[in-house]
């Protein structure tokens, strides 16, 4: 029986390795160009920088340390300096491609930080491996500029996989399409006319905004912003802001809201603050030939007819009159029916006209005066004739 050698005898306790196979190993030494792993083969691993990561110049003492155990892809058994010459990257991204390979055959959603705003899109990166998301599969809405999505994190499926072309092409749109249908039905399910709904305005117009009420959106027309006068919703409202609506009509997926609440309606107690011969004040809000309308308070107007504003002929109201103008005037009408108020100033000139007219009564004078003035005797009755019997 021949004696086996040392030597021979440790090559044969060690493993037999392949190029192409997957080893794990101990990291014994790193430098700040190359890792050393002791795989249990008769030669150390080696995995240089550009082996581990694609980050230019990059330390590799400060991304491992010794001890750590790595898992690489065997390029060569014998790199020509008798080491081993692995890889780390190359077998991290075979791993990440078949992880989204299985990813776009099951539509399993991912979940990325942007690392690039590109000018067609965004370039996201799944564990070193690059995801290109086109602009129109950004958003579900048409968005010119992408800058918004630098550094956050987004999630989307893989529509397109093609490693070969380095082609895999991610899609948010889908997502969120299906997030804001699932939302909108819950939304619709639970909301009715009348409901109290608070939103953040997303988008302003001349005619009114529009309201995100979480999975639809709702309009406030300009003539339901306020019991009062609203001249431009982009002059009282900005977008973000947060705001308190009800429900008025629903018609399909259509919300109309309203900011008028029905307790906050200044005609509920107007028949008593603006009876008829109410001396008020108000401000000249807008003019008409046949008259100028003055604002009691937000949401109550009334006409002060041309005919009513001076003694004297006027031929229209801004001869005298102009806008924003504070003027006092008398109750002449009030029509809670048809929410009409008549005012006059000429009537309250004319009363202020007869209160002058009348002189006033000095009480003290008068009763000085009767204090004063003798006090006249009563003349005595005259005694009646003695009767004369003849």
């Amino acid at each position: 029986m021949s004696e086996t050698s040392f030597e021979q005898m440790l090559e044969e306790s060690l493993k037999t390795i392949h190029t192409g196979e997957v080893v794990t190993g101990t990291v014994i030494d790193v430098k700040p160009e190359e890792i050393v792993l002791n795989i249990g083969y008769k030669a150390d691993g080696i995995i240089t920088r550009n082996e581990y990561t694609n980050t230019p110049n990059a330390d590799l003492t400060t991304m491992v340390k010794v001890g750590d155990e790595l898992s690489a892809k065997i390029l060569k058994v014998n790199d020509g300096e008798g080491q081993v010459q692995l890889s780390y990257r190359r077998m991290k991204n075979e791993r990440v491609s078949k992880e989204l390979e299985e990813a776009f055959e099951n539509q399993t959603v991912l979940r990325a930080q942007v690392s690039q705003v590109l000018k067609g899109g965004l370039g996201v990166i799944v564990d070193d491996t690059r995801v290109f998301i086109p602009a129109s599969l950004v958003s579900d809405i048409y968005e010119k500029d992408l800058s918004r999505y630098e550094g956050k994190e987004v999630e989307f499926l893989i529509t397109e996989f093609n490693p070969k072309k380095r082609r895999i092409i991610g899609d948010c749109k889908t997502l969120l399409i299906a997030k804001k249908e699932a939302a909108q039905k819950e939304l619709f399910a639970k909301l009715e006319v009348g409901s109290v709904v608070t939103g953040k305005i997303k988008n302003i117009t001349d005619f009114g905004i529009f309201v995100d009420l979480g999975g639809a959106d709702g309009l406030v027309h300009i003539s339901e912003m306020s019991w009062g006068r609203l001249e431009s919703p982009k002059k009282n409202f900005t977008v973000g802001q947060t705001v308190t609506a009800y429900v008025k009509e629903i018609h399909d997926t259509k919300i109309a809201l309203s900011m008028k609440f029905p307790d906050q309606n200044p005609w509920k107690n107007a028949a008593e603050k603006y009876a008829v011969d109410t001396v008020v004040e108000g401000t000249v809000v807008r003019m008409a030939d046949f008259g100028a309308f003055v604002e009691l308070e937000p949401g109550i107007d009334a006409l002060l007819h041309v005919s009513q504003i001076a003694k004297e002929r006027i031929g229209k109201p801004s001869d005298v009159l102009k806008i924003g103008q504070k003027i006092t005037a008398k109750i002449v009408d009030f029509n809670s029916e048809d929410k009409k108020i008549s005012l006059s100033m000429k009537v309250l000139l004319a009363d202020k006209e007869e209160n002058e007219d009348v002189a006033p009564v000095d009480i003290d004078a008068v009763a000085a005066a009767t204090a004063e003035a003798p006090v006249e005797e009563a003349p005595a009755e005259a005694a009646p004739a003695e009767e004369t019997n003849e």
